[in-house]
């Protein structure tokens, strides 16, 4: 064992001597740990780091705003003096996510519009068998 981890193994057991670590809260109740098993071992701690200090990494922060102006646009009527500003810079934001290799159906509503479009099909699909099976003509 190395001398850090002696050093640190004989404070821990002088406080639980002491009970100090008697009554923390959430005492008895299982913790709550992150499941970081697709990360690389080597990344674990950097990204846990990271983590905890709120950070994000980049491709995540530039989606997060593009949502958020993209709501702001939604907001604003397209005669609006800052529509323009702030579509341009939702424009800038989409290119930098694409050329990181994100996907950017999110800020277009591609993917509402096409789950809705297959749930229509089957919809008409369905109703079309039970107008086949009725006898009547669908």
């Amino acid at each position: 064992m190395w001398l850090l981890d002696q050093w640190a193994e004989r404070h821990i057991i002088d406080a639980q001597r002491k009970g100090e670590f008697d009554n923390l809260p959430g005492q008895g109740e299982p913790l709550t740990l992150d499941d970081d098993s697709c990360v690389p071992e080597e990344l674990r701690v950097g990204f846990r780091l990271l983590k905890n200090a709120g950070c994000l990494p980049p491709e995540i922060e530039l989606r997060k705003d593009a949502i958020a102006l993209s709501d702001l646009l939604k907001g604003i009527r397209e005669d609006d003096e800052r529509y323009q500003e702030l579509s341009r810079r939702l424009v800038l934001l989409e290119m930098k996510l694409q050329q990181a290799g994100l996907n950017t159906d999110f800020l277009h509503g591609d993917y509402a519009y096409k789950l809705l479009h297959k749930i229509e099909e089957e919809s008409d699909v369905q109703n079309w068998r039970a107008g086949e099976t009725g006898g009547g003509n669908p």
